[in-house]
């Protein structure tokens, strides 16, 4: 069953985001499994929320990947809180527009 993850990370500044995501290079290195992707900022931090199909998809990406990414551009202040839902459903209309 899809997954979506929450994440809220208030120590993160974009260009720690940044620097993560050119070593991960999630954007043209589709994890498996991830389905969804956004990133956002508020005045309380940065805000993620994804979409998996499975939480050991999720967990595997962040094992495999994302935390071996974080520790080679020397980390991120803090850590995030996140939390799982179970998608009821979703539609991708990624190939209608892409930012």
């Amino acid at each position: 069953m899809p997954i979506v993850v929450q994440m809220h990370w208030a120590e993160s500044a974009k260009e720690r985001y940044e620097a993560a995501r050119k070593q991960v290079n999630w954007d043209t290195e589709k994890a498996e499994g991830g389905i969804f992707h956004v990133s956002w900022w508020e005045d309380d931090g940065m805000h993620i929320l994804d979409v998996w199909e499975s939480r050991e998809d999720f967990e595997r990406f962040v094992g495999e990947r994302l935390m071996p990414g974080i520790a080679a551009i020397g980390g991120i202040a803090g850590e995030p809180s996140i939390i799982f839902h179970d998608a009821h459903a979703y539609v991708s209309v990624a190939a209608f527009a892409t930012v």
